[in-house]
């Protein structure tokens, strides 16, 4: 009588135990679903924002495809619109490193 009365609890304990892991399962389960939505959304949203950001980029990239057959007069305009952009853009940047060089001579005199 004794032995029937410790299996007995013990079963009940186990199926209580199994009880309460399985709620704790469920919930998760449940949980990882509602997330696992909500990330799939946040995807969703992400590639959409990628493709206009690259219809964007490929709009603002200049063509850079071969010119081997491309009018030269067209070709020599584009190169000369290159060489004005660099041009501007070494400027400014020797106008930086001038500036640059007259806050370090501060520190040397």
């Amino acid at each position: 009588m004794l032995w029937f009365s410790v299996w007995t609890v013990l079963v009940l304990a186990t199926l209580v135990g199994a009880f309460f892991v399985g709620r704790r399962l469920w919930r998760s389960g449940v949980a990882l679903a509602k997330e696992l939505g909500r990330a799939a959304e946040v995807a969703e949203r992400l590639a959409v924002r990628v493709e206009e950001l690259q219809a964007a980029q490929a709009a603002l990239r200049p063509d850079t495809g071969p010119t081997v057959f491309a009018d030269p007069g067209e070709v020599y305009d584009r190169y000369a619109e290159l060489r004005v952009a660099a041009a501007g853009r070494r400027a400014a940047r020797a106008d930086r490193r001038e500036a640059t060089r007259r806050t370090w001579r501060a520190y040397w005199r």
